[in-house]
């Protein structure tokens, strides 16, 4: 006998089918959120309960999707819930189609995808975008990423990575905001705005996961997927605090880190996902692991086998196996054994399937499968025009003696470099869709905003000397006005399992520009890279510096509008850029010591080879005009325990040209009950001032922003004095002393 229930079911087939789309089972449609996920565990097997805690990639072919046959398979059986590597709308709407018209229960599939700096139109690196120091434009370029990836047929992205890291031999460095806590606070609040939108389950938005929880950036001499090992407190007050922003800004799921913390693997790691994520912030949204990480607890050596290391996943709270079938072939009978409760396994299941429920895929599997959508979105004109204002903000000045920049449109250049023309490289590592066919190189971006010519010669390759090269780039320098070298890392060399020894540029193309500079002509040398290098000589020699990172689709346009001016640089660098390897770790926010340096001083904290400042500090980024700052000004000298602090600054530009500035503001602790930083990133402001106007900026300081974790490991404030410190980067600072009573 057919049942009501089923009839309904039924209906609803053949609904979805006249109106052009399959509707996936609905469960009590009229019910909450919560009930119709109840009602629908109730009907789900075992195995069918595993197969939603998995995930699976797909085969991306070279001229187009694939899917291993195998996979379709456990679609229809009900084993994979979940892939990834599966976009455009095309192959996703046939893959939808198996869950919701091949399979017993009808639920539909998440589709996730690496949208890291854009789908299609790729904007700068995510470190490049943290030197914009601009939460709005920051925000603008998730929500572009997001918006194509959405037309696409995606609708989950493994974004942000909130990873802190002082270290940039690390090549991950590319994909996160710096080194800084609180500015990757603030930057991990603003991807999570964008990627996710006013409301999970419009279609232009997707559910972000903030990845890799926890410390993943801090991994010893900074090889990638290394030990991690910090003390309880360093970890709470530096490397843990992005993730709980970014929770707390709404981000939907959590992805796992491959290292291990305080001894166990992340991935199995309850403290990290049951007592901090979930009982500390409240998480309700889903946990999954990065790529095999389940698998590779084994290695780690603190379980013996794939089996228990699911089980050590399990019952720590992770509720999804990305790629390493450890769920899907041992859960089951892990559960069985008693080793594994069902009811840990249901609470995993019903997470998964509340935000499928959000998404509003049970109403509309195919929301997200529109062909007018992925043709109008993809490379809009308005995305690339988005693009390009991102790019802008994000390159730094680090050097421009004698105001070489910005050029004249009359000069005649000499571009040389490897990069000078290369497209293939702009969009860095990570580069979602995209296409470097659709790049701006910076010949073209030259060449597009001048009459006067642009002669090319590359000189040499990446790390080969070219034949002839040199000597080609030579007789173009004594031809031109002015020398523009393009010179860098290629994009592979940052990124995952990208650490570099050595991270000094490549050694023919520093002789390159070298020898270009003893030719008398000004050299003005443009950096692309994903990390911060070591280049003293470069950098004492050289006329002018630009940081462009990998900017993406319309590198070569933001970058020639900095090279002539049509746009005033206003970047700042969210990572110290050391001398020398030797100096790495090197960071702004250090804490001092029983000998603090002393140049005049062997017996104290300091090489006796070089001095212990980096080539530029946190916070460093010129403009071609200048700015003044006052005194900073408090609103008292004396304030209460629980009483906000207000400090004024007056600005000025006092230079002859538009620009912005990056005010940014410090404090320092100067007795406490444990060793405090010599100073702190507490707030900072952009502000546009027209040439010779003043503006007063007005930061405030709250109990929390001057409070740690103090000697019991509490979290507060402690009475005594503070120092107040304003200015344009972290080592040109202007300074008020201040006291907090009881």
């Amino acid at each position: 006998m057919i049942t009501y229930r089923q009839l309904f079911i039924f209906l609803l087939f053949f609904k979805g089918l006249f109106a052009g789309e399959v509707s996936a089972q609905i469960y009590r449609p009229s019910a909450a959120i919560e009930e119709r996920v109840l009602s629908l565990l109730d009907d789900m097997t075992l195995e069918e309960k595993i197969g939603q805690l998995t995930l699976y990639t797909t085969d991306w072919g070279a001229t187009g999707p694939t899917i291993r046959e195998g996979y379709k398979n456990d679609i229809r059986s009900g084993a994979c819930g979940n892939l990834f590597n599966s976009h455009t709308v095309g192959f996703v709407r046939e893959l939808q189609r198996i869950a919701v018209e091949e399979t017993r229960l009808k639920i539909p599939l998440l589709f996730g995808f690496d949208v890291i700096h854009g789908y299609k139109t790729i904007f700068p690196i995510p470190l490049g975008e943290a030197a914009s120091w601009d939460l709005a434009a920051i925000e603008k370029s998730a929500r572009v990423g997001a918006t194509e990836a959405s037309a696409a047929g995606l609708n989950w992205t493994f974004a942000p990575m909130v990873d802190i890291s002082r270290d940039p031999r690390w090549g991950r460095v590319m994909e996160g905001a710096g080194e800084d806590t609180y500015l990757g606070c603030r930057i991990a609040e603003a991807r999570v705005r964008g990627i996710q939108g006013p409301k999970i389950g419009n279609t232009d938005a997707m559910l972000a996961c903030v990845k890799h929880y926890a410390a993943y950036g801090a991994p010893l001499a900074g090889r990638d997927y290394n030990t991690v090992d910090m003390s309880e407190r360093f970890f709470r007050e530096y490397y843990l605090p992005p993730y709980e922003a970014a929770v707390r800004a709404g981000a939907a799921t959590v992805m796992t880190s491959f290292n291990d913390y305080d001894g166990v693997p992340a991935t199995g790691n309850k403290y990290l996902m049951t007592d901090i994520l979930r009982k500390e912030w409240g998480f309700r949204g889903f946990v999954v692991t990065d790529y095999t990480s389940i698998n590779e607890m084994v290695n780690h050596g603190v379980i013996a086998n794939e089996k228990e290391a699911g089980e050590l996943a399990l019952n720590a709270g992770v509720d999804m196996d990305m790629q390493g079938a450890v769920y899907q072939r041992f859960l089951a009978q892990s559960v069985r054994e008693g080793k594994v409760s069902e009811i840990l396994v249901d609470e995993a299941v019903r997470r998964v399937l509340r935000l499928k429920f959000e998404l509003g895929l049970f109403e509309n599997p195919y929301k997200f499968c529109d062909e007018t959508r992925e043709k109008t979105e993809l490379l809009s004109a308005p995305h690339r025009t988005a693009a390009r204002e991102v790019s802008r903000k994000s390159i730094v000045l680090l050097k421009n003696e004698k105001n070489v920049l910005p050029l004249k449109k009359t000069a005649k250049i000499a571009l040389v470099g490897p990069l000078a023309d290369n497209k293939t490289e702009l969009i860095g590592n990570w580069n979602g869709a995209g296409n470097s066919n659709d790049c701006i190189s910076v010949l073209e971006g030259l060449r597009a905003q001048t009459k006067a010519e642009v002669l090319f010669e590359s000189g040499c390759e990446f790390f080969v000397a070219k034949n002839g090269g040199l000597e080609a780039a030579r007789a173009l320098a004594q031809q031109a006005d002015v020398v523009v070298a393009v010179v860098g890392e290629q994009a592979m060399m940052s990124g995952e399992a990208a650490a570099r020894a050595d991270i000094s540029l490549p050694a023919v193309q520093e002789d390159m520009v070298l020898e270009l500079i003893k030719t008398g002509k000004p050299v003005i040398v443009i950096l692309m890279n994903g990390r911060p290098l070591a280049l003293p000589k470069i950098a004492e020699n050289a006329a002018a510096i630009l940081e462009t990172w990998w900017l993406g689709t319309e590198a070569g346009n933001a970058i020639a509008d900095v090279v002539y001016g049509d746009y005033n640089p206003s970047g700042k660098l969210p990572m110290t850029f050391p001398r020398s390897v030797g100096q790495v770790p090197v960071f702004y926010n250090e804490r001092n010591t029983g000998r603090p340096y002393d140049p005049n001083s062997k017996w104290t904290s300091r090489y006796i080879d070089s001095p212990n400042s980096p080539q530029w500090p946190f916070g460093f980024g010129l403009s071609y005009t200048t700015f003044g700052y006052t005194e900073p000004k408090p609103d008292k000298a004396v304030f209460k325990k629980g009483e906000t602090l207000q400090i004024a600054v007056t600005v000025s530009n006092t230079g002859s040209v538009d620009g912005e500035e990056v005010v940014q503001l410090y404090v320092r602790d100067l007795v406490g009950s444990v060793t405090r930083p010599v100073k702190e990133l507490k707030g900072f402001q952009k502000v546009l001032l027209r040439a010779g106007e003043s503006k007063k900026l007005t930061f405030k300081l709250n109990e929390h922003d001057l409070s740690f974790f103090r000697r019991d490991m509490t979290f507060g404030v402690e009475p005594g004095e503070y120092e107040i410190m304003v200015g344009g980067n972290s080592g040109d600072l202007k300074r008020v002393k201040v006291r907090m009573t009881e």
